[in-house]
């Protein structure tokens, strides 16, 4: 049979003091002498003593829980980013609830009901591919739960975020392609919906440009993201009567895919066709053949920088009220990665 755990009562009760002394005394509070402290530290020891977090937090009125929503925690760049935001939550003794959206936004919508009723402090998000409705977010304003989106951001006003610049990293792989001799440069973008895709595609019409290339929207094609989806972009970009001798892909993952495809199709990489791919993930060390560059997008700072956001506003939040703040939207610049020997 276990024992009934301690209490502050029982710690007042033996000392002969009040409760509300022995609760300031545990917390080291100035109104306190040091005698009284070392007497309560010291039975509270003796005893096995443990806060009770639950009627801390409630007077509090904090959880220390942060909700944290990815589209993936296999996916590497995603884990990355998991890191950042459990090194801050960790050393800031918040604890992360955590939720895969798995690209699915029902999927989504039902973890933040949930995370709501377990009444999360604040969350982090970076939405699915399939996220085309943002009420779900709105309902976490209206519960007073602040909300730092992540790399994937919904096309939303008055929001914090915090992501990378992707649009010099496409113009840095553009330069760097053109340099190289190429002049019919594809590209494997993600879903039309997403923010990036967009960022993506008009970064690259920019750099077109610059270069004086004319801008061939057949040499553009948009794909889902799954393999199947690659696959098929790679086969009609492959396909075109002026075929392309350089393809920027979406992420590492999507030309792994159409390398693999091009391989098949008895298609020479660098040689027959180059690759530069975004998001300089450490799965390219393991390919025979990776793309030549890829554009970094510092997933672990994202996180990082994400999360202490969220934290500054909950602190703000706790010491001044539910107060109106400034929008935190902040970037990184992306970084064109060249791969030695490749």
């Amino acid at each position: 049979m276990t024992s009934r755990k301690v209490t502050i009562i029982d710690i007042a009760k033996r000392l002969n003091i009040s409760k509300s002394t022995v609760s300031r005394a545990l917390s080291n509070h100035h109104s306190i002498g040091l005698r009284t402290k070392m007497r309560v530290t010291q039975l509270a020891s003796e005893l096995n003593y443990e806060p009770d977090n639950r009627a801390i937090f409630f007077k509090q009125r904090k959880t220390y829980l942060i909700g944290l929503i990815l589209p993936s925690f296999s996916n590497t760049f995603f884990a990355s980013i998991l890191s950042g935001i459990e090194d801050v939550a960790y050393q800031k003794k918040y604890t992360l609830l955590l939720g895969q959206s798995r690209d699915d936004q029902e999927r989504e919508k039902s973890i933040i009901e949930k995370m709501k009723d377990h009444r999360v402090d604040g969350m982090l998000i970076s939405i699915s591919k399939s996220t085309i409705s943002y009420e779900h977010f709105k309902l976490l304003e209206k519960n007073n739960i602040p909300v730092v989106f992540i790399d994937r951001i919904p096309e939303m006003q008055n929001i914090h975020f915090f992501a990378c610049k992707l649009e010099n990293g496409m113009i840095e792989a553009v330069n760097f392609l053109v340099k190289k001799g190429h002049k019919i440069i594809g590209l494997i973008n993600g879903p039309e919906n997403f923010s990036a895709s967009k960022e993506r595609y008009n970064a690259y019409h920019k750099a077109l440009r610059k270069n004086k290339i004319r801008v061939d929207k057949k040499l553009i094609i948009n794909s889902d993201l799954t393999i199947g989806g690659n696959v098929a972009a790679s086969k009609k970009l492959l396909t075109l009567t002026r075929r392309p001798t350089a393809i920027i892909t979406f992420n590492d993952y999507v030309a792994l895919d159409a390398i693999d495809y091009c391989k098949r199709q008895k298609i020479k990489i660098n040689t027959d066709i180059s690759f530069v791919s975004f998001a300089n993930e450490a799965i390219c060390n393991y390919m025979d053949h990776p793309p030549i560059a890829s554009v970094e997008q510092f997933p672990y700072e994202q996180g990082k920088k994400a999360t202490e956001i969220l934290l500054d506003i909950l602190e703000k939040t706790k010491s001044e009220g539910n107060i109106k703040e400034k929008f935190c939207n902040s970037h990184l610049l992306s970084q064109l990665v060249v791969r030695k020997g490749v």
